[in-house]
């Protein structure tokens, strides 16, 4: 395993596309994880179709992003979408979106030929401005999971790795996410006494 774990680490964005794939695919075959997963690089681009265009379909790659980030909002309304601190996750396994989100963005433009990093920069600016807007709600019904959700998009940050804390906390103030996690901590102990 150590000459494949070598393998992968030596792989850089300045690596020829071809050839990141190719490790990449050795290396999860042996059971590691990647931050382009080539399987589903294999996908998408196999169902590439001849009616539309690569710069409609980076379009699409691009709007996709915008919609999930405007979205995320409407998982306040959603009573599962609390953060459980024991189970280290959302009641509704909404922080499975961290990953999917992640993986899902690398492979769309992977496939385009893409930098993934700054696309992901812009749907972090979208999503961050969008959960901001959660703040200036004055209805409670609004604002009832906002700390989870706040969380989620920290969980987006954390387990991606084209993105950093210093690009989060540049959109996102840090106090927020602070206040979030002392709120879920403070909710958890009241409620197991």
């Amino acid at each position: 395993m150590g000459p494949i774990e070598c393998l992968r680490d030596l792989v850089s964005p300045e690596t020829d596309i071809k050839v990141t794939l190719s490790v990449f695919e050795l290396a999860t075959a042996a059971g590691l994880c990647c931050d382009i997963d080539p399987a589903l690089v294999a996908a998408i681009a196999g169902m590439r179709t001849d009616t539309t265009s690569m710069e409609e379909e980076y379009k699409l790659a691009c709007l996709l992003l915008v919609y999930i980030a405007v979205s995320l909002p409407v998982l306040t309304q959603d009573p599962n979408s609390y953060y459980s601190r024991e189970n280290g996750g959302h009641q509704n396994n909404i922080h499975c979106l961290s990953t999917a989100i992640n993986q899902l963005a690398a492979a769309l433009f992977t496939v385009q030929n893409k930098n993934i990093e700054q696309h992901l920069k812009e749907f972090l600016l979208v999503a961050s401005s969008t959960l901001l807007q959660l703040g200036q709600s004055v209805e409670k019904v609004d604002s009832k999971n906002r700390d989870s959700i706040y969380l989620l998009l920290h969980m987006i940050v954390e387990e991606s790795p084209f993105l950093s804390q210093d690009m989060l906390e540049s959109c996102f103030p840090y106090v927020l996410l602070r206040n979030a996690y002392r709120d879920v901590y403070r909710a958890t102990v009241i409620t197991m006494g």
